[in-house]
């Protein structure tokens, strides 16, 4: 499950799903985020299928925010 985590920290990092670049400081934000998120949840104690739902939905939140975002320069 090693691309979920890829995925979404270059999601958050600032790289669009639908083309376009990225920087490589958006790349490391993304993973700082993405890590800071799974070790916290480790250390919480939360069970790993829960991590993976959590980490899943903060992908999908960053796709709708890339979305509208794009949605509203393009207008």
């Amino acid at each position: 499950m090693t691309e979920l985590n890829v995925i979404a920290a270059a999601v958050i990092g600032g790289t669009s799903l639908a083309g376009g670049i990225g920087t490589i400081y958006g790349g490391l934000v993304g993973a700082l985020i993405m890590q800071s998120l799974e070790s916290g949840m480790i250390l919480m104690g939360i069970p790993t299928p829960t991590q993976k739902m959590v980490l899943a939905l903060v992908l999908v939140l960053a796709v709708w925010v890339d979305m509208t975002y794009r949605r509203k320069r393009l207008t």
